[in-house]
């Protein structure tokens, strides 16, 4: 019999990782649309970027755990190549191009003033293709999509994710107080 250590801790890497990144997401939303004053900008930036790079100590935990588990052959290679791996190859492609453009949004954080405030912005948006990718990821390569449980999860979090994004899109973006002692 084989051990399922691996097994088990990739699943529960993964599994955490979506809820990382699904909060990370959620954080983001919330960093431009604050739905309350007393949220301030720069303490929420800062949980978006720790979730973020949770998420994707997660991610890694996950590809670990894969290529050390005995069940499905991974190569390491496999890893960042997409279509290198046998099993499921679609799904865990379109996993492995999720994971790559997940961390080239977080090293953006880094670039901002580099690439600009705008094209940062636009960058950000490949956060929606990371989000759908490690969904379907998740749902077409995950043993345990299909369980009750999963479906409640993938979309319970489907339905916060489009409801946060319409409430950012619906909501007016908070007008900036003039400083005190400014011209008139």
């Amino acid at each position: 019999m084989k051990d399922p250590t691996f097994w088990f801790i990739a699943r529960a890497s993964g599994l955490t990782a979506y809820a990382l990144l699904t909060t990370s997401v959620l954080a983001g939303l919330v960093v431009k649309s604050r739905p309350t004053r007393r949220l301030k900008q720069a303490a929420t930036t800062d949980v978006h970027r720790f979730l973020a790079v949770l998420a994707l100590g997660m991610v890694a935990l996950h590809g670990v755990a894969l290529v050390l588990d005995s069940t499905v052959h991974i190569p390491v290679l496999g890893l960042v190549v997409p279509g290198l791996v046998g099993y499921r190859p679609v799904a865990t492609a379109v996993g492995v191009v999720a994971a790559e453009l997940m961390l080239l949004v977080y090293v953006s954080f880094a670039l901002r003033k580099r690439i600009g405030v705008k094209n940062w912005r636009r960058l950000h948006w490949v956060t929606y293709v990371v989000f759908a990718g490690a969904t379907i990821h998740g749902l077409t390569s995950g043993t345990d999509a299909a369980q009750p449980w999963a479906v409640g999860l993938y979309g319970g979090v489907l339905g916060l994710v489009a409801t946060a994004t319409a409430w950012r899109a619906l909501t007016p973006r908070p007008v900036p107080v003039p400083a005190r002692g400014g011209s008139r």
